[in-house]
Order: structure tokens, then C-alpha cells, then sequence
């Protein structure tokens, strides 16, 4: 639930904020006032795109905040916005409300923040997906669109329709994805048997050297180490010579003792002394005897690892040219070589253009469409009995709205392939165009009164008419809609009288399971409202125009009535017309 807003810099709004609560909400003005800034802000916040034009006249920036309250949306909306959260890093407030916030700068640029953290805008679309559905005249024009009235239909009945949805599309991606492999072997299969022996060549090179994961770097070190060899072996001796002793090679002198020569005398010289306090010493040079022992050894066994080969540097050389001729090919080393090769791999597997594996793979292409037939044809089923259930509801309601003899029918028909369609599919020996949705289309045709004929609501619905068409599938469709705050921007343009009584009781209706909020310049409408806000203006000395937005009292409530009838708030005759209007309004919600 939308709990409040914050309106800073957007059009003729300079600051204003607005608490809302449940049930009913409408918000009323004078022309110019700004209400449909109020729409525009809800509108950034579910991550439209930001117009600059929006930004208030020498502000550098607008910025809308609002705060959402997710207690009293179902399960399904809460662990939406819970993932998205999460997704995000965003987090609640101490309150277990969450913050939104867009900005839009002057120079077009802006920014969202979601929980205390930057995010893309589309996520705030993400966010409010579950908690918040605008409905402006924008979205009546958008009903006029065939899939939009099959996504009419299809959230009516969420429960019947949706598997078979969900079914149907991912049948039609394994069709789909099958036929492409067998167009593609069928209409190139000579350019892929081409690349299947490019493909092998390759390999069979790649095989014959048998290279191992990370050789390349191994022989770098060894080929470096073979260089090297001779001072290797040179250190290596001189150091052993230094430990043990070597006559021919350890200094100038032919009797030059080594270290553990000259640690077994110490021992010796510390042992033939009865000091205590120098035998205590004995144990470490016992200990240093030991470690130039274990270091002889080591440098014994290094010794006897280095090469003996002479023709081993030679080997080594050959070995890093094979693997280099593969690095120039395929990848810039060998694990990257590897890796190109068990990907060649994977694609040969696809591009078998054998007799036998386009026969099998025409087989599955046929399974599939088949498969596919069949969702396609429960889909349309189910579509067409509930298109009879949604007619009949929407029906009932446009009666309810003033226009009893009207009658709005939900036609579902396959839709023919065309000549340019890419993939037919066949049903019943048809062929129909396998949409991304499935293969009806969807048409609301309204007859306006008795005998009338039934015309698709783009040619036969007017403004007003098109309003309550849209007003009535949303109270039809309120117990499957996601939102748990529904916003109607003038949803009563073009009606008056009875109709804009109806209007409001309907929305009112609405409003016993939904938070509502309705911009409207109907007293008949405004006066069902359980909260009343009014967007009013004024100027200042300079001539500029700034509006803000108040809840009004019981008083001012029945003051703003008058005006909008007619503007009659300074008479007698309007304040009773008013206060008529209310009692009216407030017996009937409260029946």
C-alpha cells in the first residue's frame, strides 16, 4: 500500500506531500492545479522514463519519494518485493516500510534509490510491479491494442489460463529451437560439413600433440632452468663442498674441512670440558649438525635430479615449438587451446549432417509441433470459456455504470498464418501463426444498446464509454489484480449525471479490497471518497505558480463540492447541493 508521497520541483508542485490510507482516496483541483503531477510522481516511481520537461521552472532537479507498506498486500507481493530487496541490498525502515525515491535532473539525467540504495529504474518498475497499478488515459488507448484484451482475458482467468501458458511457451521454444537445428543443417549443409571438417582437422592436430593443462608455463621454467645448468650444477656443488668438505672443489686449499668437519670438532672441544654451563651447548650444535646434514642430502638429491641429458634442453625447445604452433592457431595458451577444443567439440555434436541425424531430428520436430498442437488447442479452449465468463461480468458492470443496454462481447479466434509467417504451425490441418502467447487473438466488441451491432471498442466505444469499459474489467478483474494501490487518472473523462454517480459507487466497490486513488472533477465521483485531498494553486508577487496538496476536513470538504458543481462553494444553493451529495455517498457505503 501506498502510505505517502513526497513531491519536490515537478511542474507547478514546488514541495508538497501527501499521506494516503485505505479505501477510497480522490484528489480534486481546479484546472492547471497540478493533479495530474500527482500521477506523473507515481508514475516515476514505478520507473517510467524521466522527462526533463517535468522538472519545475528553475529547479535543477525534481525528486519524487514515496513510502510503501507491504503488511496488507497477499503473500505473493510480499516475497516479490522481499526479492527484489534482496536482489538489491535495499532494506526496510525501522517500521517495516520501504522507501522509493526517483530524481530527475533538469539536464535529463536521473537516478532512482530503493531501500537506501542506488538502483537501476527499472528496478523501482520491479518493485512496484506488486503494489502499484496506474491506470491513465494512456492505458484506456493501450486497452485498444489486441494484446492487451488478451491480457485482460488471460488475468481473469490466472488460474485456468496461466499453466496453459506457461506450458505453451516453453513447448513452443523446444519446437522452435528444433526446427531452427534442422532448417539451418537442411539449407547449409554444405557450409557445415565444411566447418565439421575444419572443426576436425583442428582437433586431430590439437590431439596428435597431447598437450597437458598448463604445459606451456612448466617448459617456460624448465627450458629456463636447462640454460642455466652448468652454474646450477656449479652452486649446487660448491655449496655441498662448503657442508661436507671437497678437496677439488671447496677453496684454494687441498685440506679445507667442511662444516659438519668443523661442528664435530666444536662438539668435540664443548663435550672434553666439564663446565656445565658450556656442555649446555652441546645439544644445539647437536641440532646444527643435524639440519647441514639434512641440507647435504637435499642438495645430494638435487644434484642427481639435474639433467644428464645433453640433448634434453633440445627435446624441451621442440616440445614448447609444437605447443606454440597451437597457441598461434586456437588460443594464447594451452588452457585456452584446451578449452577451444572441448567447445569444438560440443559443436560438432550439432552439426551432424548424416542422412539419419537430420531424419531424427525432423522426427523431433514433428513430436514437438505436435505436443505444441495440442497446448495450443486447450489453450484456446480455455480462453473461450472464459471469454463468455469475462463478457458476462463486464456486462453486469457497464450496466451498473449507465449503460444498461450495453453489452461487451470477448471474442477468441485463431490467428491465420500469413504468407510471410516463418513458422506455422498446423492444427487440425490449419495453419495458424504459433504466437509468443499462444495462437488466438483477442477483440472486446461493445454493442452499445439493444440491436446495436457488436463493433470492435476502437470503432464503436467513445471517450466516456471507452472510461467505464476500462472501469469495469478492473473491478471485474480485482481479485486476480497483483497491485495492492490502483491509481485512475480521470477515468471519468466524458461522463457526467448518472454515469459519474455510478462511477463512484463502483470505485468505491473497488475500494472495500484495494487502496484507491482517483484524480477526478467529479463531485459525484469525489464525494464517495473516504479521504479527500485537493491540489490547489497559488501565485506570488512575481507571477509564479505553485500548487501543494491538503487533506480537507468534513467543512472544507463540502465547500470543494460546490465548487465543482459549478463552482457554487460561495452559495447557499451549492453548500446544500454538496452536503446532499455526501449523505447520498455515505448512506450508500455505508449499506
Amino acid at each position: 500500500m501506498l502510505a505517502e508521497i513526497r513531491i519536490d520541483g515537478l511542474g507547478v508542485i514546488s514541495k508538497a506531500s501527501a499521506q494516503f490510507h485505505e479505501g477510497l482516496t480522490v484528489l480534486t483541483g481546479e484546472t492547471g492545479a497540478g493533479k495530474t503531477m500527482v500521477v506523473t510522481s507515481l508514475h516515476l516511481l514505478s520507473g517510467a522514463r524521466a522527462d526533463p520537461g517535468r522538472v519545475r521552472l528553475g529547479a535543477t532537479r525534481a525528486v519524487v519519494e514515496g513510502r510503501f507498506t507491504i503488511d496488507d498486500v497477499h503473500e505473493a507481493a510480499q516475497t516479490e518485493v522481499a526479492r527484489v530487496l534482496e536482489a538489491t541490498g535495499g532494506e526496510a525502515d525501522e517500521d517495516g516500510s520501504i522507501i522509493a525515491l526517483r530524481t530527475v535532473g533538469s539536464d535529463g539525467r536521473s537516478r532512482a534509490h530503493l531501500g537506501g540504495r542506488s538502483v537501476p529504474a527499472g528496478v523501482l518498475s520491479e518493485f512496484t510491479s506488486p503494489l502499484l497499478t496506474v491506470h491513465g488515459q494512456n492505458d484506456q488507448l493501450r486497452l485498444l491494442k489486441p494484446e492487451q484484451q488478451r491480457n485482460a482475458l488471460d488475468r481473469f482467468a490466472a488460474d485456468s489460463v496461466g499453466p496453459l501458458v506457461t506450458k505453451y511457451v516453453a513447448l513452443r521454444r523446444k519446437w522452435l529451437d528444433a526446427r531452427t537445428q534442422l532448417l539451418e543443417r537442411t539449407q547449409k549443409s554444405r557450409e557445415l560439413a565444411q566447418e565439421a571438417d575444419r572443426l576436425q582437422f583442428a582437433l586431430t592436430e590439437i590431439d596428435n600433440v597431447a598437450a597437458q593443462p598448463g604445459e606451456d608455463v612448466t617448459i617456460v621454467g624448465e627450458v629456463r632452468r636447462l640454460s642455466e645448468l652448468d652454474s646450477l650444477r656449479e652452486a649446487a656443488t660448491g655449496a655441498q663442498g662448503a657442508l661436507v668438505g671437497a678437496d677439488a672443489d671447496f677453496g684454494p686449499s687441498s685440506d679445507a674441512d667442511g662444516a659438519l668437519d668443523l661442528l664435530g670438532s666444536a662438539r668435540s672441544k664443548v663435550e672434553s670440558i666439564e663446565d656445565p654451563a658450556l656442555r649446555a651447548l652441546g645439544p644445539r650444535l647437536d641440532e646444527a649438525i643435524a639440519i647441514v646434514s639434512d641440507l647435504s642430502a637435499e642438495l645430494t638429491s638435487y644434484l642427481a635430479d639435474l639433467p644428464s641429458d645433453p640433448n634434453a634442453l633440445d627435446t624441451l625447445l621442440t616440445r614448447q615449438a609444437e605447443l606454440k604452433q597451437l597457441t598461434r592457431k586456437y588460443a594464447a595458451d594451452v588452457d585456452g587451446v584446451l578449452a577451444w577444443a572441448d567447445d569444438a567439440r560440443e559443436r560438432l555434436t550439432k552439426i551432424d549432417v548424416s542422412a539419419e541425424a537430420l531424419a531424427d531430428l525432423a522426427t523431433k520436430v514433428d513430436e514437438n509441433a505436435a505436443a505444441l498442437s495440442v497446448a495450443a488447442t486447450k489453450l484456446t479452449a480455455a480462453r473461450v470459456k472464459a471469454a463468455a465468463k469475462l463478457s458476462k461480468a463486464v456486462s453486469t458492470e457497464l450496466g451498473g455504470l449507465a449503460m444498461g443496454k450495453a453489452r461487451l462481447e470477448v471474442e477468441v479466434r485463431e490467428l491465420p498464418a500469413g504468407p510471410q509467417d516463418s513458422a506455422p504451425l498446423v492444427i487440425d490441418g490449419r495453419d495458424v501463426h504459433a504466437g509468443s502467447a499462444g495462437v488466438d487473438e483477442v477483440e472486446f466488441r461493445l454493442s452499445a444498446h439493444s440491436g446495436a451491432q457488436s463493433l470492435p471498442i476502437s470503432k464503436s466505444a467513445s471517450g466516456g464509454e471507452l472510461s467505464r469499459v476500462m472501469l469495469a474489467l478492473e473491478v471485474v478483474l480485482a481479485g486476480s489484480d497483483r497491485g495492492a494501490t490502483m491509481v485512475f487518472d480521470e477515468v471519468d473523462a466524458g461522463v457526467g449525471g448518472r454515469a459519474a454517480v455510478e462511477i463512484g459507487r463502483r470505485l468505491a466497490r473497488l475500494a472495500r479490497t484495494h487502496q484507491v486513488i482517483v484524480v477526478t472533477h467529479l463531485p459525484q465521483v469525489a464525494a464517495f471518497a473516504d479521504t479527500h485531498l485537493v491540489v490547489d494553486k497559488s501565485d506570488n508577487a512575481k507571477g509564479v505558480v505553485n500548487s501543494g496538496v491538503k487533506a480537507l476536513t468534513d467543512e472544507e470538504r463540502v465547500k470543494e463540492l460546490a465548487r465543482m458543481l459549478a463552482g457554487l462553494d460561495d452559495t447557499e444553493t451549492g453548500r446544500a447541493h454538496a452536503e446532499e451529495l455526501l449523505a447520498t455517498a455515505n448512506a450508500e457505503r455505508c449499506a
